[in-house]
């Protein structure tokens, strides 16, 4: 689609766009600035933006979508649990969990798993049901699953992760004509990057 085409598009969505969506596109961005923030109302704002998406992701057809937002219901109790947890006896200056990293290791293992289970449950999609776009669907669900589950337990790179999700989320909900979660993913990135930098800041001045 050229640029004035998607441009269009984008207005005319904004005009169209239902009370309940403004609501879950402001509560995702409040999340992720509140996650960079390290605050714990990030997981308020996620709960009530997730309920919303589910309801919207089904309503269009993206079954794997819909389902990881009952994934991210679960995770917004979880990741609030954990953010008021210590890491081994340890806390940061704010009584909270602190930011840790990862292992080449644990690296490899979890990208692996994510296109493992991507090439499968793409498969099993493109089988037996209607799914739209099965396997990007598949792929931006479980890199999802497992990147929700690295920022509940604060770990950084889970940054670099959401950027390459992100950028594959893009292009399949313009696909999809919802322009406005391609739009809120697009500001995503930016924060997504802000987001890396404050915390590995804040990971190297509490680790020295």
């Amino acid at each position: 689609m050229s640029e004035p085409g998607l441009t269009q598009h984008l207005a005319n969505a904004l005009a169209a766009m239902s009370g309940w969506e403004l609501i879950a596109v402001v509560l995702g961005v409040a999340y992720l600035l509140l996650a960079v923030r390290e605050s714990l109302w990030c997981w308020y704002a996620a709960f009530v933006g997730t309920a919303i998406s589910l309801y919207l992701f089904w309503q269009v057809g993206l079954v794997m979508e819909s389902a990881l937002q009952i994934y991210y219901l679960a995770m917004a109790v979880y990741g609030w649990w954990q953010w008021q947890q210590s890491s081994g006896g340890v806390s940061d200056e704010a009584g909270q969990r602190p930011i840790s990293r990862w292992t080449l290791r644990q690296h490899t293992v979890a990208i692996s798993a994510v296109l493992a289970l991507s090439a499968i449950s793409g498969n099993l999609l493109t089988a037996y049901t209607n799914a739209a776009m099965p396997y990007l669907d598949s792929f931006t669900t479980w890199g999802a699953i497992l990147t929700t589950w690295m920022v509940a337990r604060k770990v950084l790179e889970n940054w670099i992760y959401w950027l390459v999700i992100d950028g594959a989320s893009i292009y399949l909900y313009i696909d999809r004509e919802l322009y406005l979660f391609s739009a809120l993913f697009a500001v995503y990135l930016v924060i997504v990057v802000a987001g890396f930098w404050q915390w590995l800041h804040h990971y190297r001045a509490t680790a020295s």
